[in-house]
């Protein structure tokens, strides 16, 4: 494994990987602490102008534009130990929150109402040829990704690729849930005990998380460029203090416990294209986010202060039988 890593190091293919303190105990968690990993290629920091039409029809234009944004393993570490994967909620002193389809459509500006991310899949080999055949004219090539990643990051599932032959509907699915989808299932996964490493799109939730908890920013926000669409820009390439790389799990536990702000209302004011206001109106909804065999809840009901009104009791949460909700498309397998 170490060989592994070192290799990959030299290529320059991973970040550094900044391991738990041993001495680190547990505070708040029935687990001790563990070293998540997050293996995590660079995004491609720019494309040919030529392109930019075609990227703007397909609804990808704005999330094209955010660069690379530098996460932190022990940050993550310890937003997962306040993760409830029955709720899918971040239990904080505030009370409950967690990413929602507002969060999406601001820090990534993709679609949300629109038609489930969905369809019929199949894992061979001569499924993905023929798909990138008739699509890119081309055999199967290494494509980096941003919204829907596996561990490496380095593969996009080959079951998006017929969702992408209709060029002319890309704009129509329903994208921001579907990343929405992959986020709490990473983040369920995640907070295992036995679970080493972490995908999904991670990017969305250091975001949201630096945009919502000021304390816990790499920097102070009023030193970034004006908030404007997408949020995660400002994010891209920002500098990180020698105080705050020098922080730990333990050090980010302290801070959440004793957040003095949490910011309900982010994006109040922003201005927004035109093309995000339909989907910002179906936003605070309860409704299932689907993603091929990805299913959550999202939980709307449960952090109604995040949208400005006024939170009434908490009802049961929505139940996902435990077969759908740790589905995973693993050797060759046939799903409709």
């Amino acid at each position: 494994m170490k060989a592994e890593l070192d290799s990959l190091a030299k290529r320059e293919v991973l970040g550094p990987v900044v391991r738990t303190p041993a001495d680190v105990k547990s505070v708040g968690c029935r687990w001790p602490n563990r070293n998540l990993l997050v293996r995590k290629l660079n995004p491609p920091q720019s494309w040919n102008p030529r392109v930019e039409n075609y990227l703007r029809a397909t609804g990808f234009y704005h999330v094209s534009r955010i660069g690379m944004i530098r996460g932190f393993h022990p940050l993550l570490a310890a937003l997962v130990e306040r993760w409830r994967p029955e709720t899918h909620i971040f239990v904080l002193p505030v009370g409950e929150v967690t990413v929602t389809f507002e969060d999406v459509a601001h820090i990534f500006v993709l679609p949300i109402d629109g038609e489930p991310v969905s369809g019929w899949t199949d894992s061979s080999s001569d499924f993905v040829q023929s798909q990138s055949m008739a699509i890119f004219g081309r055999q199967p090539v290494l494509s980096r990704s941003t919204l829907f990643t596996d561990k490496s990051t380095a593969y996009a599932h080959a079951k998006y690729l017929p969702l992408l032959r209709g060029f002319e509907r890309i704009h129509t699915y329903s994208w921001g849930s579907a990343c929405l989808a992959h986020l709490y299932r990473a983040l369920c996964r995640a907070s295992r005990y036995n679970t080493k490493e972490m995908d999904g799109p991670l990017n969305l939730l250091f975001v949201w998380a630096w945009e919502r908890m000021p304390c816990i920013a790499p920097v102070p926000r009023h030193i970034l460029p004006p908030a404007e669409i997408p949020v995660a820009m400002r994010w891209s390439h920002s500098e990180r203090s020698t105080a705050w790389l020098e922080k730990t799990v333990e050090t980010f536990r302290h801070d959440i416990d004793y957040m003095q702000e949490f910011e309900w209302r982010p994006y109040e004011g922003m201005i927004v294209p035109g093309e995000l206001h339909g989907h910002l109106d179906v936003c605070d909804i309860v409704a299932p986010l689907l993603s091929f065999e990805c299913i959550e809840w999202h939980p709307a009901n449960r952090v109604m202060r995040q949208f400005g009104f006024a939170q009434p009791p908490a009802q049961i949460p929505r139940d996902i039988p435990l077969d759908q909700h740790c589905m995973a498309l693993r050797g060759v397998q046939v799903y409709d």
